[in-house]
């Protein structure tokens, strides 16, 4: 019986590993965002997070690339993504919420494409926040 259930067990923690494996979202800031207005280096549409690369100007006008993290390509797709809607040279500004240590990373709010279209981390952009 006991070789039964160390087995159940096992199995049990083995299949719900990679639930307990998904990081947080500890290493950005929450309430601060910062809006970017650059260039599309590249868009990886992989799992388990999608990432947007992009160019930014700072404030000398050298080319800053920034990461930023978006959902799951599944989640994302759901809500309105497409593998083929961001593409490298595109004109795009983005709001996302900032690392906490400084580097040029953050998590996805909303992306808008120079059409006007946005997007949000897995959906339609979210409402703008009262002033």
């Amino acid at each position: 019986m006991k070789t039964r259930l160390a087995a159940l067990s096992l199995a049990l923690a083995a299949i719900t590993a990679p639930a307990f494996a998904h990081h947080s979202g500890a290493m950005f800031e929450p309430v601060k965002e910062v809006t970017l207005k650059g260039v599309i280096k590249e868009f990886q549409w992989t799992n388990p997070h999608a990432w947007i690369q992009v160019n930014v100007p700072d404030a000398s006008g050298k080319l800053v690339e920034w990461s930023i993290e978006c959902a799951s390509p599944n989640t994302m797709s759901r809500g309105g993504w497409k593998k083929s809607i961001l593409k490298p040279g595109d004109q795009v500004t983005i709001v996302t919420h900032p690392m906490k240590d400084g580097t040029s990373a953050g998590s996805l709010v909303s992306v808008t494409l120079a059409d006007g279209t946005t997007l949000g981390f897995a959906g339609p952009a979210p409402a703008p926040k009262p002033q």
